[in-house]
């Protein structure tokens, strides 16, 4: 009668790796480390970069994508075109049509006082702006309001948020130099996603450019709105609503597009990012599989042991294969949690919303057991095939 084959319980194989990693704990440690920075890496750009998009694409949903800018182009000469004093009526005409509005640029800068060259304008410049501008380009204000009936008359700015920032503006009621005289801010906008020439303009009624600057009435930009359904027949309308006669001198374009350009290019650097985690995350797997062999040499007689005591090979290699993973795991889970933590600060301290979707962290501990598993099958092996007899006399 044959003796009964011994089995090896899966309590009892828990207990065998987890006993093989606490015995060399600092070994352990810096094994894991490599695991835990490649997996770390990897969940932290993905999720910084979804973070950052879904902060885009949030904004996007309460600004619409619905937006387009109608400039004057070029004509065949090459010469720079105008585009007619009546555009914005007729685009408002435009079935479909929900909001129009315009700016326009005015040759002249602003300044923080008289004191300041003429020459150092920071990028700042004075734009004419239509009284339905906001509701048009979904900006809204940080502090005061926009041009009213009384302030549309005075000398009265309202500034975009990097030309508030750079003049050192911080409330309402100062005043900015431009035109050869003194303007008193009345409001300060939030910054503007989808027209971000606002940002750096300092705006002017038509009104009061008019009596100081001698504005002409002519619009450099009209941003126009519609429902998301019509925007592609609009687009297509709006060069001949706008210039009859020479619609090939318009141009007309959605911001949004730019946006989401500007969203694939942070994807593909995102997919750059990763490819270098995964790289560590290899190198990772080499130290555990590193590790496990040099364990395998040590414990040679611990092996010669428990095959004299009855322990197969099919047993000392599950042993060893269950310490590669769980070492694998734990690196893993160490990793995917610094991962998840450097996100959510970044993102805090960004105010971006936390966006790490659930599939990346399960799919990266996944990938790092599978890469564990792999890293301990040659050791494995090579322990399970280890003569009792040499095991216990090295």
């Amino acid at each position: 009668m044959s003796a009964p084959r011994s089995r090896l319980r899966s309590a009892d194989l828990a207990g065998l790796a987890f006993h093989g990693v606490r015995a060399h704990p600092m070994r352990a440690v810096l094994s894991g480390l490599g695991i835990a920075i490649g997996i770390a890496a990897m969940i932290a750009v993905i999720g910084i970069s979804t973070s950052s998009q879904a902060l885009v694409q949030q904004r996007l949903a309460e600004i619409g994508t619905n937006m387009l800018t109608i400039t004057a182009g070029k004509d065949f000469l090459g010469n720079e075109t105008k585009l007619s004093p009546d555009a914005v009526p007729r685009v408002r005409h435009v079935d479909g049509v929900e909001e129009a509005s315009w700016t326009s640029d005015v040759k002249i800068h602003v300044y923080r006082n008289p004191s300041v060259p003429e020459g150092a304008t920071g990028g700042l410049v004075v734009r004419v702006a239509d009284q339905r501008l906001p509701e048009t380009v979904g900006a809204t204000l940080a502090q005061g309001s926009w041009f009213t009936s009384v302030t549309s008359g005075l000398d009265t700015v309202v500034l975009g948020s990097a030309t508030a920032e750079k003049l050192g503006i911080t409330r309402i009621g100062m005043q900015v130099w431009t035109g050869d005289r003194l303007f008193t801010v009345v409001g300060i906008l939030d910054p503007v996603l989808l027209a971000p020439e606002l940002n750096t303009a300092a705006m002017v009624s038509p009104e009061r450019a008019a009596a100081v600057f001698g504005f002409d009435g002519i619009p450099t930009t009209i941003y126009e709105r519609s429902a998301d359904a019509d925007v592609m027949r609009i687009r297509d309308r709006l060069p001949q609503t706008v210039k009859p006669s020479s619609p090939g001198d318009v141009k007309v374009s959605r911001p949004s597009d730019a946006l989401a350009a500007k969203n694939t290019v942070d994807q593909v650097f995102t997919g750059l990012l990763v490819g270098v985690g995964s790289i560590a995350l290899l190198v990772g797997g080499i130290g555990v599989a590193n590790t496990m062999v040099i364990t395998v040499l040590e414990r040679r007689r611990e092996i010669g042991l428990r095959r004299s005591l009855g322990a197969t090979r099919p047993h000392i290699r599950a042993q060893f294969l269950a310490e590669a993973i769980l070492l694998a795991f734990l690196g893993g889970l160490a990793g995917v949690l610094l991962g998840v933590g450097v996100t959510a600060v970044v993102a805090l301290v960004n105010g971006w919303p936390l966006a790490v979707p659930l599939l990346i962290p399960v799919g990266g501990l996944v990938a790092t057991v599978a890469v564990g598993a792999i890293a301990g099958v040659l050791p494995a092996i090579r322990a399970s095939r280890t003569p009792p007899t040499a095991a216990l006399s090295s």
